[in-house]
């Protein structure tokens, strides 16, 4: 899987220093999807999270600065779908290197310890050992 450096995003959607994280992120063993729960509609698939953001794929652009309010939703152990909502804000959004695609940057607003214990569980039970 081909991940885009920093350096490799456009002008127009680049970070400032202050706004680059600081924690690895950690790729997941199969893409969640995630859902923009006002519309209902799939807005894409994890590329990769930490407890601060995280990495979509999707088909369509992203508004950055947009803020959304998203939906994870993964199996539980009896086969059960378990939501997880949260809010976040796109910070970046750029093409894929397949042109069909769009990455996106998200960042994490609200957070509180469950949430960031929700986070890295799924990390735990969906990622990939390092």
């Amino acid at each position: 899987m081909y991940i885009k450096r920093p350096s490799e995003h456009n002008l127009r959607n680049s970070l400032k220093p202050e706004d680059r994280r600081t924690i690895k992120r950690r790729h997941l063993i199969f893409y969640l999807r995630v859902w923009e729960i006002t519309t209902d509609r799939l807005l894409g698939h994890v590329v990769d999270i930490t407890p601060e953001g995280m990495m979509l794929i999707s088909e369509q652009p992203i508004a950055t600065g947009e803020e959304c309010t998203l939906e994870i939703r993964t199996p539980d152990t009896e086969g059960a779908i378990k939501p997880m909502q949260f809010k976040a804000v796109c910070r970046w959004s750029d093409n894929d290197i397949n042109p069909a695609f769009y990455d996106s940057g998200f960042e994490f607003l609200d957070k509180t310890p469950k949430d960031i214990e929700s986070i890295i569980k799924m990390v735990d039970e969906y990622g990939f050992n390092d």
